[in-house]
């Protein structure tokens, strides 16, 4: 098979879809590789390395989708990328299309096969493809708070860990799950007062045993919800559905409610966000303010720092491209179910119910297809 890897055209994104080392495994099986040219230079992955790994290293991205059976990259396709994806082709990336009725109708335009990363499913039934970036985006939440409480950046100018005789910053965390725990372990490690909420009481008491009375675990009641975010100096929305938009959790109201000077980090932005206020926004310009708080609402947190994201991402995700790589899309949905879980559109077929609950239009399931 021929593999494309195009460089990442989205604000601020340095990640790369393959490492030299996946290039190399690729071609060692008797695939070609075609990289853009400087598609990992920006994050010490140099052309050079792609091309002692076997690579074909091409000037354009449009000559790689041009030529590539199979495109592997890191964020959703961009209108430019959508518009070179054809009928007889694999994309295998992050697509997050609920929030997103534009890249989805693209996508169904195209013909193209596409799977989405953050549904793919393992046997326990978690996100493995979705966990790195949840990890990273998770840690980075408490870091992008940390420092945009500063009066510098805008906030009330609270230190996170405070001082022997002034409190640290109460964090509230919305969602104990991979987000939700990693932010919880670095607000902790800070020194922050944290609390965090979930409808999944064994979470709760996983992090009860592992953490005590370090902190407060309450169940997702939307009342209790309120009160702790309006008495907040830092808000962690770090809820998900897999593939579908995220609830909204926190209301114009009680944005209103809450402190002047508070932060809230939407991690879940790239599903629509858990705030009603919330925006998506980039690394070149982070933050805007309502109602005197300042939301932070990155959809490419890992991006910036995307050398360790590119490795994270792609020691998971590698093994599948091998797969479709090696038996063809077909064959490899009929194989591995968790992998079909993943597919969200199919020549011209829109195959994920969840997206087409949020956009309310028809979907066919990959089961279907497949029997056809």
């Amino acid at each position: 098979m021929i593999i494309g890897l195009p460089q990442e055209v989205k604000n601020n994104e340095f990640r790369v879809g393959l490492t030299p080392g996946n290039v190399r495994g690729l071609c060692k099986q008797g695939h070609s590789v075609l990289v853009q040219r400087g598609a990992g230079e920006q994050i010490g992955l140099s052309d050079e390395s792609y091309r002692l790994a076997g690579a074909s290293l091409i000037n354009s991205a449009t000559e790689v989708f041009s030529k590539a059976q199979m495109i592997v990259k890191v964020k959703e396709p961009q209108p430019q990328e959508c518009a070179m994806l054809r009928e007889d082709q694999i994309l295998f990336t992050y697509l997050h299309l609920a929030p997103d009725p534009q890249q989805t109708k693209a996508l169904i335009h195209s013909g193209a096969s596409c799977i989405a990363y953050e549904t793919v499913t393992s046997c326990s039934g978690a996100l493995p493809l979705l966990a790195p970036m949840s990890e990273v985006a998770g840690r980075m939440s408490i870091q992008a708070a940390a420092t945009h409480l500063e009066k510098t950046h805008g906030g009330l100018g609270i230190l996170m860990a405070g001082v022997p005789g002034v409190a640290p910053a109460k964090v509230v965390i919305l969602g104990a799950g991979v987000v939700g725990k990693n932010a919880l372990q670095m607000a902790i490690g800070m020194g922050a007062e944290v609390c965090i909420f979930d409808r999944d009481i064994d979470r709760l008491r996983q992090i009860d045993t592992l953490y005590g009375n370090r902190v407060r675990t309450y169940y997702a009641d939307p009342l209790l919800v309120e009160i702790e975010v309006c008495e907040a100096d830092v808000v962690i929305g770090a809820v998900l559905l897999p593939g579908a938009a995220a609830p909204k959790l926190v209301t114009r109201e009680m944005v209103k409610k809450m402190k002047s000077g508070a932060i809230v980090v939407d991690v879940a932005i790239d599903q629509g966000g858990c705030f009603e206020t919330s925006r998506p926004t980039t690394h070149a310009d982070p933050t805007f303010i309502v109602d005197g708080v300042l939301h932070y609402c990155v959809a490419n947190m890992p991006g910036a720092v995307a050398r360790t994201s590119t490795f994270a991402l792609t020691n998971a995700t590698y093994p599948f491209v091998e797969a479709l790589a090696n038996r063809g899309i077909m064959a490899a949905l009929s194989h591995d179910c968790h992998l079909r879980n993943g597919l969200s559109v199919y020549q011209g077929h829109l195959t994920s119910e969840p997206v087409a609950k949020a956009q309310k239009i028809d979907f066919v399931s990959a089961d279907e297809l497949l029997a056809a």
